[in-house]
């Protein structure tokens, strides 16, 4: 800024300055003016009223009397043939590889989190990690846990805060976390067995060659673990910095979420599937959310069936029918291949769980990739995570009423 001009008078400078004293004041104010945060507050409150509100939806049912669901089906629908294919783009091949960097053997392990010294006593949840494990625990699934509160977590304490009377923010504020209890501690240690070492395999890369596999199995005990206690293969590790994942020997111990909690199963009176919030809620018969589970939805707006659908049938160890000509571009299209059948596994394509739906074509199913759940979008029938669905094929019947809203 140039000095002023000593043959100016006072004045004259005067004039260029109260503008600028006045602007700056005008600013000041407005960035204190009492209300307007508020005001940004309660429009987001709004926001996620809006998405939850059915919350309060009433089951479709036509008396008082609970819905009169079948028998489970698995073994006539163990192989099952789909309208259309689903990539085989997983996460298995990124999760064999994170453990593959030598690490230093002086670095500590993570702050901050609890290990069961056999003599944990309930307590509140403290941290986020522990907030996703009593979520988890409860039914509400935070999705892959990962130590960090983002929308999947927010909208698991939405359903709690509902279910407790709180007030519905997303967000484990005190009196949140005063009702969230642990019961037990949320990370315990566990011991890598020799029969945990044998059940992994390599995954083939081609259609042809995963047909010719006699199951999809999990291509590491990084992965393995990581999907059987409901968390990311990163959080592992950040919780495990001294173990190298790939030179793993019967008798290491690591560290891992405490999720293997049975849970009492409650038989579902309604699945509702809220596209736009990318959520499955199951209810019971008093219209209570008793679960909800993070869910991808079809890319293709009208690859999205809306409306009244029903449980028709359900496999817990599905098989997937690979059609050729829904991948054009394939070797096996090209070659004039026909049909190929895939055996059961984690690395299917529909991960290892089938519900159909009444809508031909559609079903519910499991995902290699339980970390994309919710977060990208399927061809056209609902994703949860392998362990969600495994929950869901436990709480539904054949018969059992699904709800698709936009």
């Amino acid at each position: 800024m140039f000095p002023p001009e000593p043959e100016k008078p006072w004045w004259y400078h005067l004039i260029w300055a109260l503008p600028c004293m006045a602007a700056t004041a005008m600013l000041g104010y407005w960035l204190k003016k009492p209300g307007v945060r508020e005001v940004e507050v309660i429009k987001e409150v709004k926001v996620t009223e809006t998405i939850y509100r059915t919350n309060t939806i009433q089951v479709p049912v036509t008396s008082n009397a609970p819905v009169q669901a079948g028998p489970l089906q698995t073994g006539e629908t163990n192989q099952f043939l789909a309208s259309r294919g689903v990539p085989v783009v997983t996460n298995r091949t990124a999760a064999s590889q994170l453990g593959l960097t030598q690490v230093n053997p002086g670095q500590q392990d993570a702050p901050g989190f609890e290990v069961d010294s056999g003599t944990f006593r309930s307590r509140a949840v403290q941290t986020d990690f522990e907030v996703q494990v009593a979520l988890d625990r409860l039914g509400y699934s935070p999705g892959s846990i990962d130590g960090f509160s983002g929308p999947q977590t927010q909208s698991a304490l939405m359903v709690f805060q509902q279910r407790n009377g709180l007030p519905i923010t997303g967000q484990a504020d005190s009196a949140t976390k005063a009702k969230l209890l642990l019961k037990e501690a949320a990370l315990v240690t566990r011991t890598i067995t020799t029969n945990e070492l044998t059940q992994v395999q390599p995954l083939a890369e081609s259609w042809t060659a995963k047909a010719e596999q006699e199951s999809l199995a999990y291509e590491s005990v990084l992965e393995m673990i990581a999907e059987q206690h409901h968390c990311s293969p990163r959080y592992l590790m950040r919780v495990n910095p001294t173990v190298v994942w790939n030179q793993l020997t019967a008798g290491t111990q690591v560290k891992v979420p405490h999720t293997a909690i049975k849970l009492p199963v409650v038989q579902a009176a309604l699945v509702h599937i809220q596209l736009r919030a990318r959520t499955l809620d199951v209810y019971d018969g008093s219209t209570n959310i008793v679960a909800r589970f993070p869910c991808s939805i079809a890319t293709k707006v009208e690859k999205r069936p809306v409306g009244n659908l029903t449980i028709t049938a359900i496999a817990e160890k599905a098989n997937y029918t690979f059609d050729p000509t829904n991948y054009p571009d394939s070797p096996e299209a090209q070659s004039g291949s026909g049909k190929l059948i895939l055996p059961p596994g984690p690395n299917n394509p529909v991960g290892t769980t089938w519900l159909s739906l009444s809508q031909e074509g559609f079903g519910i199913h499991g995902t290699p990739d339980p970390e994309k759940v919710g977060r990208t979008t399927s061809l056209g029938c609902f994703r949860l995570s392998n362990w969600n669905a495994q929950r869901l094929a436990k709480m539904v019947r054949v018969g059992t009423p699904v709800r698709v809203d936009p």
